[in-house]
């Protein structure tokens, strides 16, 4: 099994732009990271820097062989946390610098994902979202009990609200982390900021990842319609995609590695 990546990432109509994205190729497999700098905190942007290189450093720097993948993420993210919590030292609660994020590692055909807050975890197939990540906020609390519909929580006041994050209190945060996911060809892994799917439905994600055209184009039209349907307050967009390619397929593709 190969792989085919892109990333992007938009300004949209912030004044700055405090997401990060990192894609990391090793020889036998790939990391995806996506961090969100928390607005609404002091310095969300060197959170999420902060976050992002510790959470790429970590998968760069791993045994060739990572042995139990699912306590690897979960080491990683613990890292990234205190990395986050370190920088906010000596500052009121308040003040504190605050970021969601959420990482994909592939290897070889296996995934594994772990995310904190609303940045989310897509698995696409067929053009259908085969699962994705749950967000750790009181909307998704809303919609899991009911009280609330899927097409109404990209509109709802409170959707920006999340309840587990980067940085802050030293304690580790809520920890979203599925079973291994057994890939096949043409999957996508697509990690991705609220930006991002607070534009565009799940459904639309999935069904335009098989519309043709190669991952990078795809990924930067997906990007910019998030950006316009939420225009003129379109939140900083940034993403990262892997899509599964057969070996005998490969050499058929390009950006295939």
């Amino acid at each position: 099994m190969r792989y085919d990546t892109a990333e992007i990432s938009l300004i949209g109509d912030r004044a700055e732009n405090q997401d990060r994205v990192a894609v990391v190729r090793r020889e036998n497999g790939v990391f995806l990271v996506v961090v969100d700098g928390m607005g609404g905190h002091a310095d969300g942007r060197r959170a999420a820097e902060v976050a992002s290189d510790s959470l790429a450093e970590t998968f760069a720097n791993a045994p060739r062989q990572i042995d139990r993948p699912a306590e690897f993420l979960t080491q990683a993210v613990l890292r990234a946390h205190t990395a986050v919590v370190d920088i906010g030292d000596g500052l009121v609660i308040e003040e504190k610098p605050r970021a969601t994020c959420a990482a994909c590692l592939i290897l070889q055909d296996q995934a594994w994902w772990a995310h904190v807050g609303d940045a989310r975890v897509y698995l696409l197939r067929g053009g259908e979202v085969m699962t994705r990540t749950r967000d750790h906020s009181h909307v998704e609390v809303l919609l899991r009990d009911g009280v609330i519909t899927e097409d109404e929580v990209a509109g709802h006041p409170m959707r920006h609200y999340v309840e587990s994050c980067l940085g802050g209190e030293s304690a580790m945060p809520e920890l979203g982390q599925p079973d291994l996911i057994k890939l096949v060809p043409d999957d996508v892994l697509l990690v991705c900021s609220d930006g991002l799917w607070s534009g565009v439905p799940d459904d639309e994600i999935a069904a335009s990842s098989v519309a043709g055209g190669g991952l990078e184009t795809w990924l930067g039209q997906l990007s910019d319609r998030a950006v316009a349907v939420n225009a003129p307050y379109s939140d900083n967009t940034t993403a990262a995609a892997v899509r599964m390619i057969d070996s005998s397929g490969a050499s058929d593709l390009i950006g295939a590695t």
